[in-house]
């Protein structure tokens, strides 16, 4: 895919002159529109960067979240509540990590009814390959410094709270 030209203006300056001008000044609009194309730019790089291992960046989540648990294995309740996703996503991104053979499906012993989903050696190659490659890029956050990223997630912290992500403690 071509990358886009760059414009000679900053759109989202220019679209909170334009703001200011018809409905007075409010930074949160700036702001919101910088993050989402934050967002935007971000994703598509650490996809970039995950694609060559069949992964999306939510795939290669998934498989971090497993490596994390002690045995290799999660419920797929438990990925969703630690993703902050949906079922319906779990089982979609976890569905496709099968079929790539980078994890597997068993019944929870624990639970009749539940699923758990295991890492496979595979998969365990794979996540550490493609985390070598996104730590090579810095995430895509390479313009700043340790203690910037540090700042960006301290200011970021409070939105997570008020969305009752997690209870701060």
């Amino acid at each position: 895919m071509a990358k886009p030209l760059s414009l000679p203006f900053d759109p989202i300056a220019r679209a909170d002159e334009l703001w200011k001008q018809r409905w007075g000044a409010v930074p949160s609009m700036a702001a919101i529109t910088s993050i989402m194309r934050a967002q935007q730019i971000l994703l598509g790089q650490v996809d970039a960067v995950v694609k060559p291992y069949g992964l999306t960046f939510a795939r290669y989540e998934a498989l971090v979240l497993l490596t994390f648990s002690k045995a290799g294995e999660l419920p797929m309740s438990k990925i969703g509540e630690r993703l902050m996703v949906h079922p319906t996503s779990v089982t979609n991104t976890v569905d496709r990590l099968v079929r790539s053979g980078l994890v597997a499906k068993r019944p929870n012993p624990n639970d009749g009814r539940g699923t758990l989903a295991t890492i496979t050696e595979k998969g365990r190659e794979v996540v550490e390959a493609a985390t070598r490659d996104l730590m090579a890029m810095d995430f895509g956050l390479g313009v700043y410094d340790d203690r910037e990223c540090e700042q960006i997630f301290t200011l970021l912290r409070p939105l997570r709270v008020a969305a009752e992500d997690f209870e701060e403690g």
